[in-house]
């Protein structure tokens, strides 16, 4: 009786791992690049970069990432056609892109500003969160778009820039 429940408890505990393992497999993981990764990625397959600019404390960013960028279709077609970089418009590390060096500048005591957020994401002057910004294959610009996007509406503009 004793080694049938030794036994047993085997059986349930390999087989929680291995119903864990299959779920896992199933799950698509969106591919995050680097400023500098893409750069030199993108001299052997050229590709549009989709840079995601977001803060830490913006709800809509939040949402975004834990839906929009989590969607298996969305992350798919990034993964197929894009290279994707999420930016925090409020990150402290120097970025390089391009032959120059972009740093964080201070606006305040706790606040400030990275110089790649504000050429990538200004729009009239003003940045607003979340900002999707499309550079396409020669690093220039050709979309920023403001605000939420759902799953639905992102493969809808992404599958209209591709086409």
């Amino acid at each position: 009786m004793h080694f049938t429940k030794k036994l047993l408890f085997l059986f349930i505990f390999f087989g929680c791992f291995t119903i864990y393992a299959q779920e896992s497999k199933g799950k698509e993981v969106l591919n995050i690049f680097t400023f500098e990764e893409v750069e030199e990625i993108h001299q052997q397959i050229p590709k549009p970069i989709l840079v995601f600019l977001y803060t830490d404390w913006c709800k809509i960013c939040f949402g975004m990432k834990k839906t929009t960028f989590k969607n298996r279709k969305v992350i798919q077609f990034l993964n197929e056609k894009f290279y994707f970089i999420k930016l925090n418009a409020e990150e402290k590390q120097d970025i390089t892109f391009l032959g120059k060096i972009f740093t964080y500048k201070p606006t305040g005591i706790n606040t400030g500003m990275h110089e790649l957020a504000v050429e990538l994401g200004t729009i009239k002057k003003t940045i607003i969160y979340p900002t999707t910004i499309i550079l396409n294959t020669v690093f220039e610009i050709d979309a920023q778009l403001t605000g939420l996007y759902n799953a639905r509406k992102m493969i809808g503009i992404l599958t209209a820039y591709i086409d």
